[in-house]
C-alpha cells in the first residue's frame, strides 16, 4: 500500500511540474517583442514634392527623418530635405536650383483614430538673398518660417484604409496684402488631403491614392496653384514595395505620380510630375 501511494504521490509530483512547464512556455510564448519609441527613416528620392508643389527643380534629394515617442500620445518629430545645390532656387524661373528645409513636429494621439500635428517649417535660402532673412525666429513676412497645425482622422486601424487631413498655416509667413501690396494680414492657409490604401493589391505591392486640395491661397503659399480660388494642387498615385530584412529594418520602394490639377501657375514646372523613392526604416 505504501509503495502505490508512493507511486500515486511521485505521478502527482510530475504532473503539477509538467503543468507549471506549460504555463512557463505559454507565458514565453505570449511575450511580444517591445515596440522601439525610436523611428529612424532616409528617404533618397528623385526630387522633393509637397502636397503637388515642386521645390528645388528635378533634382535628387536625401531626407532624413527622426520621430521618438515620448509617451503613448506624444510623439517628437524631425525632417528634413536637401538636393546639395549651392545657389538659390528662384520659383520665377531665373537660374538657381537649390533648396534646403528643417522641420521639428510634434503629435498627440487624441484617440485611436484623431491626431493632433503641430509642424514648424524651416526653410533658409542657400545663398543670402535681397529681402529674405534667414533667421530661425523669424516668423514675419521676411523670415522663412511657418507653423502648420494638422488634424489627422486615420481609421486605418478600424479596418477602413481611409486617412483625412486638416493643415492650416496658424503662424509664419504667411501673409495676403491688399491692391497696392501692403497691410499684410495672417492668411490661415488651408489645405485638405484624402487618403486612400489599397493593401498588397498585386505581387505586394501597396497602392496609395491622394487627393489634395488647397482652399484659401491668396497668400500664394502654395506657389503652384490657384491663388483665388480652391485648387486640386495634388492628385497622386503611389505604389510602394517594401522589403523586410529583419524585423525592425525594412526598405520600402516607391514609385509615385503625381497630378497638379491647378488651372494656372504651373507652367514652369508643368503638371505631371514621376517620383521615384528608396527609404531605410528602422524602428
Amino acid at each position: 500500500m505504501k509503495k502505490l501511494f508512493s507511486c500515486f504521490l511521485l505521478i502527482w509530483m510530475v504532473s503539477l511540474m509538467q503543468a507549471q512547464v506549460n504555463d512557463t512556455i505559454a507565458s514565453v510564448d505570449t511575450i511580444q517583442p517591445r515596440k522601439s519609441r525610436l523611428e529612424l527613416n532616409l528617404d533618397l528620392a528623385s526630387r522633393y514634392l509637397w502636397r503637388g508643389q515642386c521645390w528645388g527643380g528635378d533634382y535628387a534629394v536625401v531626407q532624413p527623418t527622426i520621430n521618438y515617442e515620448l509617451s503613448d500620445k506624444i510623439t517628437l518629430g524631425f525632417w528634413a530635405t536637401t538636393n546639395f545645390k549651392n545657389d538659390y532656387f528662384y520659383p520665377d524661373g531665373t537660374d538657381g536650383k537649390g533648396y534646403q528645409e528643417i522641420d521639428f513636429s510634434i503629435s498627440y494621439d487624441i484617440n485611436s483614430y484623431l491626431t493632433l500635428e503641430l509642424w514648424d517649417y524651416y526653410w533658409p535660402s542657400v545663398e543670402r538673398v535681397e529681402g529674405v532673412d534667414n533667421g530661425y525666429f523669424n516668423y514675419g513676412k521676411d523670415g522663412t518660417k511657418t507653423v502648420d497645425a494638422n488634424l489627422i482622422l486615420d481609421f486605418t486601424d478600424h479596418k477602413l484604409p481611409l486617412c483625412l487631413t486638416l493643415s492650416t498655416l496658424v503662424a509664419g509667413n504667411d501673409f495676403r496684402y491688399d491692391r497696392n501690396g501692403e497691410n499684410p494680414k495672417q492668411n490661415f492657409t488651408t489645405y485638405f488631403e484624402a487618403l486612400y490604401t489599397f493593401e498588397e493589391l498585386i505581387a505586394k505591392i501597396t497602392f496609395e491614392t491622394t487627393a489634395g486640395a488647397v482652399l484659401n491661397n491668396q497668400a500664394e503659399y502654395y506657389s503652384y496653384g490657384d491663388y483665388n480660388q480652391p485648387s486640386l494642387v495634388n492628385l497622386s498615385v503611389k505604389a510602394i514595395r517594401e522589403i523586410q530584412f529583419t524585423e525592425r529594418f525594412t526598405m520600402p520602394l516607391s514609385l509615385n505620380y503625381i497630378h497638379n490639377a491647378a488651372t494656372k501657375n504651373t507652367e514652369f514646372f508643368g503638371k505631371n510630375f514621376l517620383v521615384a523613392g528608396i527609404t531605410f526604416n528602422y524602428k
